[in-house]
């Protein structure tokens, strides 16, 4: 999987809407020490979160499975844009016959689990696909067969509280073995000044 942060906005615009409550801007230092400690202790420590929400990040995730796609469907605070597969089942097409030995050309289309059983059924479903496709079935009804391990990519825009709630679901060892990659990702594609409001949301690294 691939992680790639497209845009985020300046902590002085979220240290600016907290100024705004006690009309503090002269003490402004245009999202430098004082301003981000300010997010912090707001945000953080006093609790008012929603203060956070004035943070914004948008990230192009590349080589997730559909199973994980549906996991991020569950945090509701983000938008999310994802590769269609009514327009771009047609890369398939033109594959040769996929069988168990090809797991290195399977790879570009599915995320693989590591446990050779799974595996070899994720490509047998890769090629019942392929099939349905050369047999000029529309995209629509033909994307019933897509297996789960299915590779996808989208793009996700979230606000830092939200954020914050998605990292400690997210790395937690309970979580999903493939989204927890994605939670230790996001984290480490996000700007470096920005690190300190997340890192207390991190769970241990497995």
């Amino acid at each position: 999987m691939k992680v790639t942060l497209n845009h985020y906005t300046p902590l002085v615009i979220c240290s600016d809407a907290i100024r705004t409550c006690w009309q503090s801007f002269d003490k402004s230092d245009n999202g430098g020490e004082k301003d981000r400690e300010l997010i912090d202790r707001v945000g953080n420590k006093f609790k008012h979160a929603s203060t956070l929400e004035h943070l914004h990040y948008s990230f192009y995730i590349e080589g997730i499975s559909r199973a994980l796609l549906q996991e991020l469907a569950r945090h509701r605070m983000a938008s999310l844009s994802v590769k269609s597969t009514r327009y771009t089942l047609k890369e398939l097409k033109g594959e040769e016959p996929f069988t168990l030995e090809d797991q290195e050309r399977a790879q570009k289309y599915l995320v693989f689990t590591g446990v050779d059983l799974v595996d070899g059924m994720s490509i047998q479903a890769l090629e019942n696909l392929r099939k349905v496709l050369k047999e000029g079935i529309p995209n629509d009804k033909a994307k019933y067969c897509l297996p789960e391990s299915y590779k996808t990519e989208l793009t996700w825009t979230i606000n830092a509280r939200s954020l914050q709630n998605f990292l400690s679901l997210r790395s937690d060892k309970a979580a999903l073995w493939e989204i927890r990659e994605l939670a230790w990702a996001i984290y480490e594609a996000l700007p470096e000044d920005h690190r300190y409001l997340f890192e207390d949301f991190m769970k241990e690294r497995s």
